[in-house]
């Protein structure tokens, strides 16, 4: 596998710290644009997403995905590939989250990034989709958006597909589904784990939904690899999957898979789901092969168990 030189945007997300560091220890060379110095985040994991990401990468502080900063890296030369991982989420749960705003910031100023990627000789742009754009993945309901930003991320997806086209650029999409594990924001599987570890039962009041759930380090692994076979013309997308099954049965299992780790009985109640509200089936469609990419299964659980015991009590 050939090092490349990466510009890289949207490193102070989850995944995005995630990316940053397995693209580093396969090899590249990364550069990161942050909007603001590690310790300037508001929160704590935050913080300390960007202080890891930091230490693998070249950071760049100050600067935002097509601003005067962003094409000032770009016409530094020798890029091999532009990751933009970096989107507008701000509220992005709300239903009155603007997807058209959202897609003016993700694709600011696109033309004269592609332009300005073109003439210092990079030819390759690796985008990060999610499985809750419309017709994305697989599953029910004739896979619409799922929100707006669902729709705000679809829409980024066609501008870039059309203006790398026009570019002569290659373009590869890495559709990501529900990540979790280390540094995940506090949502489903960090509530499991804090009552598990307080020794209070745990609820899941939508078990029936269907979704697909991921460990962070195995998509990192997938995304590594697919950066590195990213395409330098046409169109390449890859749809990775991890444990596509029902809510309900992913909690069974992270259940299944802490009791031993957390020497807690991690007790789990399945509610009787009553809101449908959502498309019932949502999952991404190409799992990846974890021993080619050298993942370890039980590694990574233990890394799960690990990192929320020595989180402080809230």
């Amino acid at each position: 596998m050939n090092a490349h030189k990466i510009l890289f945007t949207g490193g102070s997300s989850f995944t995005g710290s995630w990316f940053i560091r397995e693209l580093a220890a396969a090899g590249h060379e990364v550069t990161a644009l942050f909007r603001r110095r590690p310790e300037d985040y508001a929160d704590a994991v935050r913080r300390r997403r960007v202080a890891l990401a930091s230490e693998a990468c070249r950071p760049v502080h100050g600067g935002s995905f097509g601003d005067e900063r962003f094409l000032a890296l770009i016409a530094e030369g020798g890029w091999d590939l532009l990751c933009h991982h970096g989107a507008d989420v701000t509220n992005y749960k709300s239903p009155d989250f603007d997807a058209i705003a959202a897609l003016g910031s993700n694709a600011r100023n696109l033309p004269a990034v592609l332009a300005a990627l073109g003439a210092a000789g990079c030819r390759r742009v690796l985008l990060s989709g999610s499985v809750f754009e419309g017709g994305e993945g697989a599953g029910s309901q004739g896979l619409p958006d799922f929100s707006p930003y669902g729709l705000s991320k679809a829409l980024t997806a066609q501008a870039f597909r059309s203006y790398c086209a026009r570019a002569g650029l290659g373009l590869g999409k890495f559709v990501i589904p529900n990540p979790f594990g280390p540094y995940e924001e506090p949502r489903f599987t960090g509530y499991l784990m804090r009552n598990w570890l307080a020794g209070a039962p745990a609820a899941c009041s939508s078990p029936a939904y269907v979704r697909d759930n991921i460990p962070v380090s195995l998509l990192a692994k997938a995304y590594a690899r697919f950066a590195a076979e990213s395409p330098a013309q046409g169109f390449a997308r890859i749809n990775p999957s991890g444990y596509a099954e029902s809510q309900g049965a992913f909690t069974l299992r992270l259940a299944q898979e802490m009791r031993p780790r957390l020497g807690r009985p991690c007790p789990v109640e399945l509610k009787k789901q009553v809101d449908f509200s959502e498309p019932r089936v949502r999952i991404n469609t190409d799992p990846p092969d974890a021993d080619a990419l050298g993942w370890d299964e039980s590694a990574a659980w233990d890394d799960m168990a690990g990192y929320y015991q020595r989180l402080p009590a809230p």
